[in-house]
């Protein structure tokens, strides 16, 4: 089944769908798994905000749901990332103290790892000869990325919430990452990107192989 892995990165109508689909599957339930999380925490906000919804057009970013995303698959890079439009969430209602905005965050790139394992184990059942198994690996894989790239610990990314509980005596190194995150981020894709490949993009697509039973990378 290694013709999943050309399917991945090709610019195919069919790989473009499944990337497209991939993607909003892992934004939007990656969204509502925040705050449905606040939500059981103590934080109605998402909720009465009408964002623990599947509907994508309450999730859309311009730039970060629909521009880059849509250039990186037309331009066959082999990845895609982006984000969706942040739910809101009042960090003073949360239950478990300190540790309620890392929950929270967490509870994204969980939801991508469960989306990731359930299609990865659908390729291995998925009959031979149709276009299911790369259509599934495909969505897994995107999840993957999304899991990992969000785990970076740069704001606004999930994982500066981790890095937060390390530097809670350090509230000036936070208002300084909180001021010059973008530009951080920028310049990691355009400066490190095969270091970026190599923490995020290669494992993804590894863990994604692993569990589905493809071979050949």
């Amino acid at each position: 089944m290694t013709n999943v892995l050309e399917f991945l990165v090709s610019s195919s109508p069919e790989a473009i769908f499944a990337q497209i689909a991939g993607f909003a599957i892992a934004i939007i339930l990656h969204e509502v798994a925040h705050g449905y999380v606040a939500l059981r925490l103590g934080d109605p906000t998402a909720y009465y905000a009408g964002r623990l919804s599947l509907n994508p057009i309450k999730h859309i970013d311009l730039w970060g749901s629909i521009i880059i995303p849509l250039v990186l698959i037309l331009s066959s890079a082999g990845f895609v990332f982006g984000w969706a439009k942040p739910v809101p969430v009042n960090y003073y209602n949360l239950r478990k103290g300190k540790y309620g905005p890392t929950i929270v965050a967490l509870a994204g790139p969980a939801t991508n790892l469960v989306i990731l394992i359930v299609f990865a184990l659908l390729v291995r059942v998925s009959p031979e000869g149709t276009a299911l198994p790369a259509f599934f690996f495909t969505v897994a894989a995107i999840n993957g990325f999304l899991m990992l790239f969000n785990l970076i610990p740069i704001p606004p990314l999930d994982g500066s919430k981790v890095l937060y509980l390390f530097l809670e005596n350090r509230p000036d190194i936070i208002t300084w990452l909180e001021r010059y995150s973008l530009y951080i981020l920028i310049g990691i894709l355009i400066f490190a990107s095969s270091l970026l490949s190599a923490l995020v993009f290669v494992p993804a697509l590894r863990l994604t192989m692993l569990i589905a039973g493809v071979t050949g990378f």
